[in-house]
């Protein structure tokens, strides 16, 4: 009894001894609470690192800090509850699909991985949170495409009414890069203050000062802590209410306000370019397809194509008989092996391959698809504007378009609507409120 007394008394020693050394660790805090989901301080200072520090590289100056919080927190919010959709509906991303998207980020920046690593360490950032700041990134569009797509009803009419309007237009296409600026109505609140304060605003835009920093500061639109930028886009891609405040104006004009269900909107032409038109190549091949069977391995499909081959080369049969005899593509056999003219894009990855790279007349070596074994020849390529035949596939694309961008605005309005969010104050809030 006296040894484990003893033990006990040399164990509080040690703990009172050991705390009395160790630094203090202020540990995470939690700042929001999202339905059974919570949002962390560390949440919103990577976000607030990530914003400061493409502002700079940037030269974007960013309004003061309590403003850019207030964004942060209504960003962190969305994705929040777009995340717990996403995990309602079971969309996972693994890692395969995460390096992928992680590539292509480095890509786009003209950088290496290690590069990439570099400039996320340069900005406070490391390299684990930022792997898992893309992978939610990556969940919560799944999630919203998904659920998005479900609202969206295109009627045939409507493709058809589009597709006509489309066709008495030039075949130039004129697009736009736009900013955005939303002031958004308040419950019980005169609409008169926001009228009154967007007037105000477009006086000073016009007056030269940044648009960006005017998104940034007082902007509730989707594209806010973008500095309120949609891209380049043509008319027909835009929400509608846009789209029918442009006619054709030049760069550097300023539209608005102008009023819609959800509150004032101003926007800014930052460009305008192109002349679009739809020219495709066709590509006319012949092909023939062995299956490998129990009896017949994949090697043995390759020494039969190869043995095909042979024959065609040395004359002793034609490509088209040796189609109609072999080929077990039906559609194709009966026409000697011929596809006709279309789109690489209608074919499967490899087959695509072939016919895009195959010299016009060579014959190629055997090669697998999902369907089997091939050999295919290219016939002919040409180019052909595809613009009239087009037509209903824009149609339908532009009425996508504009469409989700609606119902996605929409469906974030209602998940919002709809969810429990509760601000939890810090100690050094709570102070300062006292």
């Amino acid at each position: 009894m006296k040894f484990i007394s003893k033990l006990l008394s040399i164990c509080l020693l040690a703990a009172v001894a050991w705390q009395a050394v160790a630094e203090p660790v202020e540990l995470d805090r939690v700042r929001v609470i999202v339905n059974d989901g919570v949002i962390l301080q560390s949440d919103i200072d990577s976000t607030t690192k990530t914003l400061t520090a493409n502002a700079r590289k940037n030269n974007q100056e960013l309004p003061s800090a309590d403003i850019i919080q207030e964004q942060i927190l209504d960003k962190l919010i969305l994705e929040k509850l777009q995340l717990q959709e996403a995990d309602r509906i079971g969309v996972r991303i693994d890692d395969t699909r995460l390096e992928s998207t992680l590539n292509d980020i480095a890509k786009n920046n003209n950088q290496t991985i290690e590069q990439l690593r570099q400039t996320v360490r340069e900005e406070g950032l490391t390299w684990e949170a930022f792997r898992e700041q893309i992978r939610d990134e990556i969940a919560a569009s799944e999630a919203r495409n998904a659920m998005v797509r479900q609202r969206i009803n295109i009627l045939p009419a409507e493709v058809d009414n589009l597709a006509e309007l489309l066709a008495k237009e030039s075949d130039a296409t004129v697009t736009y890069k736009i900013r955005h600026i939303q002031l958004r109505f308040n419950d019980g609140e005169d609409k008169s203050v926001q009228e009154k304060q967007a007037k105000e605003l477009v006086t000073r835009l016009k007056a030269g000062e940044d648009f960006a920093t005017m998104a940034y500061t007082y902007s509730k639109g989707p594209k806010a802590l973008e500095g309120g930028d949609w891209g380049w886009m043509r008319k027909e891609e835009m929400p509608t209410i846009f789209a029918d405040q442009i006619k054709m104006q030049t760069k550097g004009t300023i539209i608005g306000p102008f009023r819609s269900g959800v509150g004032f909107h101003i926007l800014k032409i930052e460009d305008v370019k192109g002349l679009e038109t739809v020219s495709v190549t066709e590509v006319n091949a012949r092909h023939i397809l062995i299956k490998p069977t129990v009896i017949l391995s994949d090697e043995g499909v390759q020494r039969e194509l190869n043995n095909i081959i042979k024959k065609i080369q040395s004359g002793d049969s034609t490509f088209a008989e040796m189609s109609e005899q072999y080929s077990q593509d039906p559609g194709s056999a009966v026409q000697g092996g011929e596809l006709g003219y279309q789109t690489p894009e209608l074919y499967v990855p490899e087959f695509k391959h072939q016919v895009e790279t195959l010299p016009i007349g060579q014959i190629s070596k055997p090669f697998k698809t999902v369907h089997g074994w091939h050999i295919v020849e290219v016939l002919d390529r040409r180019d052909v504007d595809k613009t009239g035949s087009a037509m209903q596939n824009r149609a339908y694309r532009i009425l996508f378009n504009r469409k989700f961008n609606e119902e996605a605005s929409a469906w974030s309005q209602e998940l919002r609507a709809s969810a429990f969010v509760e601000m939890v104050n810090s100690d050094e809030d709570e102070d300062n409120a006292n």
